[in-house]
């Protein structure tokens, strides 16, 4: 990955992301949505977080959505609801075999599926979730919540202005 790319997502997510890790997808615009790390940082740090959300957009959008609530909208749901509660618990075990695979057969965070979580059924973090539908994985939250996003998600060009700030040293 270039230089440029590293300083773009480091823009896009307010920091340099923890080593290592990889762009998973893109926009139509050929930005990154989602990075995807393996399941030890790069200094032997265990890490739980398989997909990161990058676009700044999408994850504006998730941030408002959690603070109106919906992360606890879907877990009661998912209390209520088997078919959503199986999918959650299969998006849960997708999770685990990618970080298996990301981490080259190894995963330093067995204990846990979605960004941390212990309970699949725990809908906490709908980046992760979102994250989790950008990189393909078959999450019933990510998929319906990026469902619910506006036609232009990008209404600002905001990764544009970025990546010509980072290619610029800026």
């Amino acid at each position: 990955m270039s230089a440029d790319e590293r300083l773009l997502v480091a823009a896009q997510v307010g920091r340099a992301p923890r080593e290592p890790w990889r762009t998973a997808a893109r926009c139509t615009w050929g930005f990154p949505t989602a990075i995807v790390s393996p399941s030890r940082l790069a200094d032997g740090t265990p890490f739980p977080t398989y997909a990161w959300l990058t676009c700044p957009c999408l994850a504006e959008f998730a941030s408002a959505r959690e603070s109106a609530g919906a992360a606890a909208e879907w877990a009661a749901r998912a209390a209520d609801d088997p078919v959503l509660a199986q999918s959650l618990r299969d998006a849960d075990a997708a999770v685990r075999a990618l970080r298996v695979q990301e981490s080259g057969g190894e995963d330093a965070c067995e204990s846990v599926g979605l960004a941390g979580q212990r309970d699949p059924l725990g809908v906490k973090c709908l980046h992760a979730h979102m994250a989790l539908a950008l990189v393909g994985v078959d999450d019933p939250v990510g998929s319906a919540e990026l469902g619910a996003m506006e036609d232009d998600v990008c209404p600002d060009a905001r990764c544009r202005k970025l990546a010509a700030d980072a290619a610029a040293g800026g």
